[in-house]
């Protein structure tokens, strides 16, 4: 658990919902000097989204900041929210890889931009509601650490923060498990104690990604052919399918009822691979990936040209044992202890030295969209 026992003033970034809600109310109680802000991402949500939850949790948010007495701002990102995290998706899926919006919003947006806003309105720090604790070093170095909640553990989504953005950054609940936050918004009744989580993409809600694409990207069909180049159907649009997709692709099981599986996207030729989702498929299945775009929260490790760590390739998958080479100042190799399924360009691994973050890479792209090497 983190301590500090020196009154800061903290802006809280409520989302609507009873995580951030519970952290506001938690920082009043000990005594820092909290206010609270709702960030606005998204305009006109119903012409877009259809079902947005916008306009409730801003309701809700500010409910809980009247209930808890303390000041609330709404913030207008719209425009940031469009170009810097809605554009970068987009184009991702255009270009046939697979981003995380959730931690590119937290990076570029709630870590971002909003942390800016709050330093320069005077806050010494910004709060939100992730499960995940954050820890000072003899030197007052911010570490980055797995929540208590291990079913509930958000630090993967925070992999991609900088040390800057850490050490301004507040974590209330990383100590706490889902249910005692629960309890604890009934006992300071607050409206959201029995809210649903909120799914989707950040921000945006219960959306599937798909159908908001479909509203950015135009449509492409191709064909759909197995590893081998047999034509087995047609596709909607490559930014449709995703590695490792199962369901939704549209061309039957074979007489074992077998499904097939997405191994690869042909950006040149606009065709969807798939081969059946087998162990020995080795365009499935591998152990070693490129990675780009390596950043690390220890700045001890960023010298090295070797690494023994571990590694979540996907958020909820278990930390598993990987060894980090070096290829070039722009490029590493990752080999996983055991092999690993359908991981996908563009998409995080984050990686883990026990239950303490220390960096972060994305999956480059190699031959046919895919991440996995040749071994």
């Amino acid at each position: 658990m983190e301590k500090s026992f020196a009154r800061e003033k903290i802006l809280v970034a409520l989302s609507g919902g009873v995580d951030s809600a519970v952290a506001a109310a938690l920082l009043s109680e000990r005594g820092h000097e909290v206010e609270t802000v709702y960030v606005r991402t998204w305009e006109h949500e119903d012409d877009l989204l259809g079902e947005c939850p916008g306009a409730r949790d801003l309701a809700d948010a500010q409910s809980v900041s009247e209930k808890l007495n303390l000041p609330f701002h709404v913030l207008n990102l719209i425009d940031f929210y469009q170009k810097e995290v809605v554009q970068p998706m987009v184009d991702g899926y255009a270009d046939g890889t697979t981003p995380n919006p959730d931690v590119l919003c937290n990076r570029r947006m709630k870590f971002g931009v909003l942390l800016d806003h709050a330093k320069g309105a005077g806050f010494s720090a910004l709060a939100t509601g992730h499960y995940c604790l954050r820890k000072l070093d003899p030197h007052g170095v911010a570490q980055l650490w797995e929540g208590k909640d291990k079913n509930k553990d958000q630090s993967y989504f925070l992999a991609r923060l900088s040390l800057s953005q850490l050490q301004d950054s507040r974590f209330p609940l990383g100590d706490r498990t889902k249910p005692e936050v629960r309890d604890l918004a009934k006992r300071y009744e607050l409206s959201v104690a029995e809210k649903k989580d909120s799914q989707g993409i950040c921000f945006l809600g219960k959306v599937k990604i798909p159908d908001f694409l479909g509203h950015f990207i135009e449509e492409s069909p191709g064909e759909i052919v197995t590893v081998d180049g047999k034509v087995l159907g047609r596709h909607r649009g490559l930014h449709r399918y995703t590695i490792g997709q199962r369901k939704g692709i549209g061309i039957p099981s074979n007489t074992d009822n077998e499904n097939f599986v997405v191994t690869g996207k042909d950006q040149e030729t606009n065709r969807l691979i798939v081969a059946f989702d087998r162990p020995e498929e080795t365009t499935l299945w591998g152990r070693k990936y490129r990675l780009g775009e390596m950043s690390f929260l220890n700045q001890e490790l960023s010298s090295a040209s070797q690494l023994n760590l571990s590694g979540k390739a996907r958020y909820r998958d278990p930390s598993t044992p990987l060894i980090l080479t070096k290829e070039s100042e722009e490029s590493w190799i990752v080999e996983f202890e055991q092999p690993q399924r359908a991981l996908t360009p563009g998409q995080v691994l984050a990686l883990y030295q026990g239950e303490r973050l220390v960096g972060s890479a994305i999956y480059s792209r190699s031959h046919l969209g895919r991440a996995l090497l040749s071994t």
